[in-house]
């Protein structure tokens, strides 16, 4: 029996990933933070399946979980843990509450290491273990490369996964850990229904207000021209069954235009575009 851990698996790319792992002889034990989740989640998944229900903010249950966990797998151990549960908070720095940009480096950084930490004996880190070493899927974000405007704080927290992936997948070299990387673009997932109106946010009646509208109507678009979930499901899967996987793997639509001419081109080139494109190139005349 292989069992992987999957941080996040109520909706989106967590869900999608327990589900093909589970259908293809992984027993997923995935994280909710709701038992109405939990329930859910495991009735459509069915005996592949098993919830455990914490907050990757909150490490004395992160911990808990793990030693759940640990009963559960036995001598077995783990194959995988997808660091997969985090969070966007999205506007301009400038006008960014502080304490919304510590929560998302709470969540997003913080808890992945957390997470981490707590699992890593099940994955292989400690001497004499009586189980092959299993692996490390963190997803990142396109956004961990590149940065847009109003995205910045989330920008921030994906740099840090890929810096943190990094480091470990180092430091886990005397264990045989690997760690990966998956940064998704654009997911048709129900981020998209989570974005505030427009007309909410607190930025609203600032110098960004027309750019920010401009940059939600976009981003809007791109979500629903997105990859759907399934196929980011289906990377995690080549991933766990490769003997020999890459150390990052993007994943997103047109590929070109969205990847790889923006890592190629001049910064300041880039700047131009985006600041015509979301009118940030002078002040509003309003």
């Amino acid at each position: 029996m292989k069992y992987i851990v999957i941080t996040g698996v109520s909706t989106g790319i967590g869900y999608s990933a327990a589900k093909v792992l589970s259908q293809n002889g992984y027993h997923v034990i995935g994280s909710v933070r709701k038992e109405a989740d939990a329930e859910q989640v495991k009735a459509d998944l069915g005996d592949g399946f098993t919830p455990v229900i914490f907050d990757v903010t909150k490490q004395d249950d992160v911990l808990k979980a793990a030693e759940q966990v640990k009963g559960i797998v036995g001598k077995h151990g783990l194959a995988g843990l997808i660091n997969n549960a985090g969070i966007a908070v999205g506007g301009p720095l400038l006008h960014l509450p502080l304490d919304e940009i510590r929560w998302q480096m709470e969540v997003n950084v913080i808890g992945l290491i957390g997470v981490t930490q707590a699992f890593a004996p099940l994955l292989g880190a400690q001497r004499d273990c009586p189980f092959p070493p299993g692996k490390i899927i963190n997803i990142s974000s396109v956004a961990g490369k590149f940065t847009s405007p109003f995205l910045a704080a989330y920008s921030a927290s994906k740099h840090a996964v890929e810096a943190i992936s990094h480091g470990f997948r180092r430091e886990f070299l005397m264990y045989g850990i690997d760690v990966i990387i998956v940064g998704p673009g654009p997911i048709k997932t129900p981020i998209i229904d989570k974005f505030p109106k427009h007309e909410e946010a607190p930025y609203f009646n600032t110098d960004y207000k027309q750019s920010t509208a401009i940059f939600q109507t976009n981003a809007m678009k791109r979500f629903e021209e997105g990859l759907e979930p399934d196929e980011v499901g289906e990377l995690l899967l080549n991933i766990m069954v490769s003997k020999k996987p890459k150390t990052r793997y993007p994943i997103l639509a047109n590929k070109f235009s969205n990847w790889t001419l923006p890592s190629i081109l001049p910064d300041r080139l880039i700047d131009k575009e985006i600041g015509k494109m979301l009118k940030l190139d002078q002040l509003p005349k309003d």
